[in-house]
């Protein structure tokens, strides 16, 4: 036997267990349970389109700069124009809520913890961590949290 015509018979065989399953379920035999993992026309539409929560525009970023979105619990910078970053908005000294984005440094308020705006590492403690990187995308000139 062929490959061929193997593939096509293996595919028959995948096809009929997904309809007796079906069927076995109590489900609808032209409609199949999905499978674990198996993407569903929603699952494709969702996809395609632009997901996550708009932040700002790319215009309100400063250059050299950024803004702290305290309801989001993230910051946002912009180490060069175009380049867009985020990290918590939380210091990793105590927890709390850094409160400004001023000469290339995310300021906590609290006890003067430092980060660069590149890479939200430590600039000046007590704190002796980074700031964790939040996922953010940029489209067209909104930046969204993801």
């Amino acid at each position: 036997m062929d490959t061929r015509r193997r593939s096509v018979l293996a595919a028959g065989a995948a096809g009929a267990v997904a309809l007796v399953a079906g069927c076995a379920d109590g489900g609808d035999a032209s409609t199949p349970a999905p499978t674990e993992g198996a993407a569903t026309p929603t699952d494709n539409a969702q996809a395609s389109a632009p997901s996550g929560e708009e932040l700002a525009r790319t215009a309100d970023i400063p250059v050299g700069g950024g803004t702290v979105f305290k309801e989001q619990e993230v910051v946002v910078t912009q180490p060069a124009a175009g380049q867009f970053k985020a990290f918590s908005a939380i210091c990793t000294h105590q927890r709390c809520t850094v409160g400004s984005v001023s000469d290339g440094l995310i300021n906590c308020p609290c006890h003067d913890s430092k980060f660069r705006i590149e890479d939200a590492s430590v600039a000046a403690g007590p704190a002796k961590r980074p700031l964790p990187a939040k996922q953010i995308t940029v489209e067209g000139d909104s930046i969204l949290l993801m």
